[in-house]
């Protein structure tokens, strides 16, 4: 069954069945040691979300990974997303992890992810320290991510960096604290009617606002939320 695409997901009304709230990462497990520890080390867990198959079609998925950047800095550990150009003919002006399809010179997922970021955002691999790799996750769209997680060289500042315009409109940061917070998760339920039967779909949306006086809103949802809260279940995990 093809699935209607969801245009707006503002407009989307929060699922009223999600009562419940896992607690926030607790600040000890927030910091980059931590991060590069749990890779390390790594507790069993299990992700929430392995794929979003609402308009896949029945066709092989295509290799893609992104990267997962963190940055150390002095008020916290922040995770550096992108706006993506409202040109592309694909996810267009939404909130992204740098990266890309695999192409086939690429080693593997890693070398995708770092050729992806320094094509779009001009990073060099030299400033990325790879800690390791999420499961993956299948998009509406067909793609097989691998999210490559990594540390960004701290000295990194976003101003300076080379954006490719016809792909990325933006680069901005966000706290890792606000995006391991389930307080920021707002489940979704996207309904509709088709071959005469009501169907749901729900998802999650993590709004951010750096500034909580004035408009400017980053909507984070669809396939980035859904790694957002696996990487949120795999830091949580004892």
């Amino acid at each position: 069954m093809k699935r209607p695409p969801i245009l707006d997901p503002r407009r989307v009304p929060l699922d009223p069945s999600d009562l419940e709230r896992a607690p926030a990462l607790p600040s000890h497990l927030l910091t980059v040691d931590a991060v590069r520890g749990r890779f390390l080390n790594p507790k069993p867990w299990r992700p929430e979300f392995v794929e979003d198959a609402y308009r896949s079609e029945d066709l092989p998925p295509r290799p893609a990974a992104v990267l997962v950047a963190l940055l150390d800095r002095p008020a916290g550990v922040t995770m550096l997303l992108t706006l993506r150009s409202e040109a592309l003919l694909k996810h267009s002006g939404q909130v992204a992890f740098p990266g890309g399809r695999v192409d086939g010179t690429d080693a593997g997922a890693v070398e995708t992810a770092l050729r992806e970021t320094r094509e779009e955002i001009g990073i060099d691999p030299s400033a990325i320290e790879v800690l390791g790799e999420m499961p993956q996750y299948r998009t509406g769209t067909g793609y097989l991510v691998t999210p490559v997680v990594a540390l960004l060289d701290p000295a990194l500042e976003l101003a300076g960096l080379r954006l490719e315009p016809a792909e990325v409109a933006e680069v901005f940061e966000v706290p890792l604290s606000f995006l391991m917070d389930p307080g920021n998760h707002q489940r979704r339920l996207f309904s509709w009617r088709q071959d005469d039967a009501e169907h749901q779909r729900s998802f999650y949306t993590m709004p951010w606002r750096p500034d909580p006086t004035r408009e400017q809103e980053y909507f984070i949802w669809g396939a980035t939320a859904a790694m957002l809260r696996n990487f949120y279940r795999f830091l949580a995990a004892k």
